[in-house]
């Protein structure tokens, strides 16, 4: 009975031995741990892109032509005082086609109608400048379409910035709290992905709202980034 412990004792360490081989990968993984970070950063655009397009229809393709260019020349007297304050400005794009009316009785041949077209683009830093240009532009009688998307921070890049360093902030934040409850600390970081883009989304209820001749509120926008960190526990 005697000569069997030493035996027992060598099988009895080779099946310890064995079964600490096998955990060493599971203490390996618990030795990192794998979490996400959010951040955001919320403002007010200051700059918006704007686009008025003078327009005007005449039987004769030339009469069409000479009504846009008394609009155009009536736009650019109006806004003397606010040209140099205009940023990329080009009226250049003009635009003219025939287009097709219904004979208004049966038998009747259609009507041909020139229509006529020249688009104005430019942007503004400024957003004082809004108001006071959209009734210039409903003087002469140019049409536009204004909507959020055209409103943005001309420090959105810096913006975008912001938002990331938060997310990784918040990441950071969070390995120490995990840390701290296994009675750890947060070590390097072993890998990290940025999480799609950082397009600016306008807030809920806080959008542009347009009235008859003014714009009353720009509202605010939000950034937002995230990102997905694996750190070293130690």
């Amino acid at each position: 009975m005697n000569g069997r412990n030493p035996e027992h004792r060598i099988l009895r360490q080779s099946r310890y031995l064995l079964s600490l081989a096998l955990a060493l990968p599971a203490v390996a993984l618990a030795g990192e741990v794998t979490l996400t970070g959010e951040g955001s950063v919320r403002y007010e655009p200051d700059s918006a892109r704007l686009q008025f397009t003078a327009s005007a229809e005449h039987a004769l393709p030339q009469k069409a032509t000479e009504r846009v260019a008394e609009l155009m020349s009536q736009w650019r007297d109006r806004i003397t005082d606010y040209r140099d304050r205009l940023n990329d400005y080009s009226d250049a794009t003009v635009n003219l086609y025939t287009r097709m009316i219904p004979a208004p009785e049966r038998g009747e041949d259609p009507e041909k109608q020139a229509v006529a077209s020249q688009t104005i683009s430019f942007s503004i830093s400024d957003l004082s400048l809004l108001n006071p240009l959209l009734r210039e532009a409903q003087a002469v009688g140019l049409d536009y379409q204004l909507g959020p998307h055209q409103f943005f921070h001309s420090d959105e890049t810096g913006m975008e910035q912001e938002a990331l360093a938060r997310a990784i902030a918040d990441a950071q934040a969070r390995c120490r709290f995990v840390a701290s409850r296994l009675d750890q600390t947060c070590g390097d970081v072993v890998t990290i992905n940025i999480n799609g883009g950082h397009r600016p989304v306008p807030m809920m209820m806080s959008e542009a709202k347009s009235m008859s001749d003014t714009v009353s509120s720009v509202g605010e926008r939000e950034i937002r980034a995230s990102v997905s960190a694996t750190f070293e526990l130690e």
